[in-house]
């Protein structure tokens, strides 16, 4: 696995990444198996949850983490993520999915800016909200646009059976994602 996060570091340095990046989460759909084989493997999982690191000025996939488990929240792998980029990453746009004090407070920690919108639960929320800078937080899309082109030109489903074959193969898609862009280029 070590290998496929190497490999998708060099395809996404094919770009010049800039230092500010956007993350978000999607889901992968397992192939469907045969019924029978579900049973006698006790094959359980329908989806992957992929939770993709982007810059926001390539919209290359600079990181990833997969998850066969739905527990936890966006936030915590939010912040695994940033550690693991720190050096390299100057802000991190999200939407309010990642709305999390503790997470906000490890990412200026590591020096990252977040820019990630409070939910309203109280007027002082307005007032946080107002301070975040709309062109960098407005680049968060650029995660949602690379998700779906992703899907709609390398498919929507892993093929691979055990969960460090699926991870090995959403990194591979996202190593030729990386590649095609910069080619078109």
């Amino acid at each position: 696995m070590s290998v496929c996060r190497v490999l998708l570091r060099q395809s996404a340095q094919l770009h010049d990444p800039s230092e500010h990046a956007a993350i978000d989460a999607t889901f992968y759909e397992r192939d469907r198996a045969s019924r029978h084989y579900c049973q006698r493997t006790n094959y359980r999982v329908q989806t992957l949850k992929i939770t993709k690191l982007v810059d926001t000025a390539t919209q290359a996939v600079l990181d990833l983490h997969c998850s066969t488990t739905l527990e936890g929240s966006d936030a915590d792998l939010a912040e695994q993520i940033a550690r693991r980029n720190a050096g390299d990453l100057r802000s991190l746009a999200a939407d309010k999915g990642y709305d999390k004090q503790q997470l906000r407070e490890r990412l200026r920690e590591l020096d990252i800016r977040p820019l990630i919108k409070h939910r309203i639960f109280a007027p002082y929320d307005h007032a946080h909200n107002a301070r975040i800078d709309e062109d960098r937080y407005a680049q968060r899309s650029m995660a949602e646009a690379v998700n779906s082109s992703i899907k709609r030109s390398l498919g929507y489903a892993v093929r691979a059976r055990t969960w460090y074959r699926e991870f090995r193969e959403i990194a591979l898609i996202c190593v030729v994602y990386n590649i095609k862009q910069a080619v078109k280029q």
